[in-house]
């Protein structure tokens, strides 16, 4: 069994998240990340609830689960050429401009899953 630094639980039913794990798979040529998909279902291993899941991005990095521009932090430094960003994101005023910027991207993304299928 692969030892994966990062667990990822994605919206595999969205179109721009199906979209962007695609970038982070071709990006994680160490296969450091744990990609699952919980559009079909619930994933027994992850203690936070499906709807939640689909609703904000998650990831576990160690043994803690992260949530919104954290999890995203977490999967870039994963992923050699991706790890600066996510180390930048390890300064609370950075993490607190992605955060906003990801809550920002939340109210669109409905549209934005409409015009990407």
């Amino acid at each position: 069994m692969q030892d994966h630094k990062v667990t990822v639980w994605f919206d595999g039913a969205c179109p721009l998240c199906r979209r962007e794990i695609a970038v982070m798979r071709r990006l994680d040529r160490r296969a450091a990340i744990q990609f699952l998909d919980v559009s079909e279902g619930d994933d027994p291993s992850c203690p936070v609830d499906r709807g939640a899941l689909l609703a904000r991005f998650h990831a576990r990095e160690g043994a803690e689960v992260l949530d919104g521009a954290a999890a995203f932090a977490a999967m870039w430094r994963a992923i050699p050429a991706l790890r600066p960003l996510g180390l930048i994101a390890r300064n609370r005023i950075v993490l607190a401009m992605l955060e906003r910027a990801y809550r920002t991207f939340l109210r669109i993304r409905p549209t934005l899953q409409r015009l990407a299928s």
